[in-house]
């Protein structure tokens, strides 16, 4: 059977057109222990953000999740719920890697393996029959990948390039059989990948094992921002600077170097004790808009007036996140982007 890459398919930019955007109806109390009553809000705050710029899919099985859904956003335009149930929200990780072909090509997706970031929160059978489900909704042809893979451990200028941490693809608890040049061969071939940043280790507080977007994102094909901790006391702050370094020497598909722009951290914010692991990276990118998390502290406002020249023709719109990284992620990691297809040349 032919793989991905020799149909010339592959990821593209997050920036790219859309067709839609993809979320998980949050119902796991314990993401959220104690404080789960506003999530569902956040959800509505943000799909209500994305409606107005493109179609919005949301996997909602069961009466009382949908009904939750459809009591907060089944009255928004573009809006469609899913009887798909999941085990949890984080469609970022447990969602499909969606794929754009050549014109007039049937448009597809990846299926990887998902186990709940290295099977720390089981169960995940449901989550991990989500991508089947969206291709089975969609009628996307379906690539099936036997490799725990996480969305938001990758990040790809949509040129040929990626971003991934070692400390999360390649750790034991995710796939332990799999060597470096191994993974790379299957980003290559399922991705499209002609070459691969690696970057190390992640936030404190974060139980990804490394996710880059936390650390850094492509926002054109040879500009990252990256996360940086102002106080040489936080205890990011050397793998933060770490990190850093690796991108101003590291080249992309071409052999150019990237610009980096460095995006600061909030202050170390805490609930109940644990460092959560905020970071500004954890933006999504829709057709006319970037969503942005805010936290309620004054580095707000520089992220959104750093992001903001990097997305000409885009709105960078903040919306709070303080209780939604209470569950360790924010709104790249509830979101899944459906790129839109090109059309068959006439």
């Amino acid at each position: 059977m032919s793989c991905p890459r020799d149909l010339h398919y592959r990821m593209p930019a997050e920036w790219e057109p859309h067709a839609a955007a993809w979320l998980s109806w949050p119902h796991k109390r314990e993401s959220w222990p104690g404080n789960f009553e506003p999530i569902p809000g956040v959800w509505r705050d943000l799909v209500s953000v994305l409606a107005a710029h493109e179609d919005v899919h949301i996997l909602c099985g069961g009466d009382a999740v949908r009904d939750n859904a459809e009591l907060l956003v089944g009255g928004l335009p573009s809006v469609t719920l899913h009887d798909v149930p999941t085990d949890d929200a984080w469609i970022r990780d447990h969602g499909p890697t969606f794929l754009v072909g050549p014109p007039g090509a049937p448009p597809a997706l990846v299926d990887w393996q998902y186990n709940a970031w290295g099977s720390k929160y089981p169960p995940f059978d449901l989550d991990n029959q989500v991508p089947r489900r969206i291709a089975e909704v969609t009628s996307y042809r379906r690539f099936t990948v036997d490799a725990v893979f996480e969305g938001g451990a990758v990040d790809t200028n949509g040129k040929g390039t990626l971003l991934a941490a070692r400390t999360c693809l390649l750790n034991p608890n995710r796939n332990p059989n799999l060597q470096e040049a191994e993974f790379e061969n299957l980003l290559r071939d399922f991705l499209g990948i002609d070459h691969v940043i690696w970057l190390e280790a992640g936030l404190a507080g974060d139980d990804t094992d490394g996710h880059v977007d936390q650390l850094a994102r492509f926002v054109a094909p040879n500009v990252v921002v990256a996360a940086l901790a102002e106080d040489p006391q936080d205890e990011n702050y050397t793998e933060l600077q770490d990190n850093f370094q690796r991108l101003l020497e590291a080249r992309d598909q071409d052999g150019l170097a990237l610009e980096v722009v460095p995006l600061p951290t909030p202050p170390p914010l805490y609930y109940a004790e644990q460092r959560l692991p905020a970071s500004y990276c954890n933006f999504y990118v829709a057709n006319g808009v970037v969503v942005v998390p805010q936290f309620g502290v004054p580095q707000d406002e520089t992220a959104i007036r750093l992001l903001s020249p990097l997305f000409p023709g885009r709105e960078c719109v903040g919306l709070p996140a303080r209780e939604l990284v209470w569950g360790l992620g924010a709104f790249h990691c509830i979101t899944q982007q459906q790129p839109s297809q090109p059309s068959k040349d006439v």
